[in-house]
Formats: C-alpha cells, sequence, structure tokens
C-alpha cells in the first residue's frame, strides 16, 4: 500500500488545525494501520513549536484525541505540494494555500466544505479503496466532482471559527462546527469501515 498525506491548515497553528489533525490521525490510524495516512498541520501564521492552546486541548481531549507531543508548524510550499488533500479551516486559508502552490487548487477544501460534499453522498457514490492512498486521491476526484452544487446559505458556513484568545463560547462553536464535520470526513476517508467513530464525536 502506498502512504497518503493529509495536510490541515489553520492560522496560527495551535487551535483549529491540530485538533482536526489529531482526531483524523487516530481514525484512520485505526483502519489503515499507524502511519498509512501521515495527517499533519501547519499555520499561514504559526506560533512555532508552541503546544496546542490549553482550551484547544481540552476540545480536542473531548473528542477522544490527545495533544501531547504536539509542535506548531509554519505553513510552506513544500507541505503543500506534497498532500494528497489539503484541508483549511476557512475559505482565506484555502486561498492562501492556493496562491502558495496553484497545483493544489482541485485537492484543497474547508473542513466543512468537504464534509458537505461528502454528507450528501450515498455509500455507493464514495470510492472504497483498501489502499489509503488510492482512497484519499478518488475521494478528491469524487469530491471535485460535486464541489458548488450545493451552496450554504452563507459562504461562512463553510469556516470554522477561529477562538483563539476569545471566549470560551467560541470554542464551544469551533467543538461544534468540528465535532459535526469530522464524521463525515471519516466516513468517506475510511472506505466504509466499521461505523466506530472516536469517542465524543458524533
Amino acid at each position: 500500500m502506498d502512504n497518503a498525506a493529509i495536510l490541515v491548515v489553520c492560522t496560527g497553528n495551535i487551535c483549529r488545525s491540530p485538533v482536526v489533525e489529531r482526531v483524523l490521525q487516530a481514525g484512520l490510524d485505526e483502519r489503515y494501520g499507524a502511519g498509512a495516512v501521515q495527517v499533519r498541520s501547519a499555520g499561514t501564521g504559526a506560533l512555532v513549536d508552541h503546544p496546542i492552546d490549553e482550551r484547544a486541548a481540552r476540545v480536542l481531549a473531548g473528542l477522544g484525541g490527545r495533544a501531547d507531543g504536539f509542535r506548531a508548524r509554519r505553513l510552506a510550499e513544500p507541505m503543500v505540494a506534497g498532500a494528497d488533500l489539503v484541508l483549511t479551516a476557512t475559505r482565506e486559508h484555502r486561498a492562501q494555500v492556493v496562491r502558495m502552490h496553484p497545483r493544489a487548487l482541485k485537492r484543497t477544501f474547508t473542513v466543512r466544505e468537504l464534509a458537505d460534499i461528502v454528507s450528501r453522498l450515498a455509500d455507493d457514490e464514495l470510492p472504497a479503496r483498501d489502499d489509503p492512498a488510492e482512497q484519499v486521491r478518488e475521494l478528491v476526484r469524487v469530491a471535485v466532482q460535486n464541489r458548488g452544487l450545493h451552496l450554504p446559505a452563507e459562504a461562512a458556513d463553510h469556516d470554522v471559527v477561529d477562538p483563539f484568545r476569545r471566549e470560551d463560547a467560541t470554542y464551544d462553536l469551533m467543538r461544534d462546527q468540528v465535532s459535526t464535520a469530522l464524521p463525515h470526513l471519516l466516513r468517506a476517508l475510511r472506505a466504509r469501515p466499521s461505523p466506530v467513530i472516536p469517542p465524543g464525536v458524533s
């Protein structure tokens, strides 16, 4: 089997993207084995080498993930070039990724955008490959075909709110947005495995 690479992008790389990274990594390790899909994250304005924000770490723990060992990284073009799929927190991050590496346009989605696309697809419309790299690449192809068919009521509905240095209610909103999106992403990325989803993701 080929290894696959998924990159998750936000601003500081200490709140939104590490939460998504760690939950996706756990779910994909369970499906394909440790490291078969490498999920990493970075920030467009990263607080380099910082750990996950304390309140974001609590959100992550509530979703069944672990924050230990994490250090923030600044987004760089080779990271984008090497990713089979790029997931961003917002539409602006998506635009920044594509400006950095224009060829990434067809494999870059916001987290909530891709979740919305795959949530509308029946199981038999999603790819089902045993090879994780084939699964990710085929999922990107299917998602591109369905992109833009169902636009959200508000464009911002495809964004994950930035909670950094904001009130607890904003962290709660981030948690709700991410925890709603993740089951759809895992369903699509795991090629219809057993319905076990990391604890706390509903």
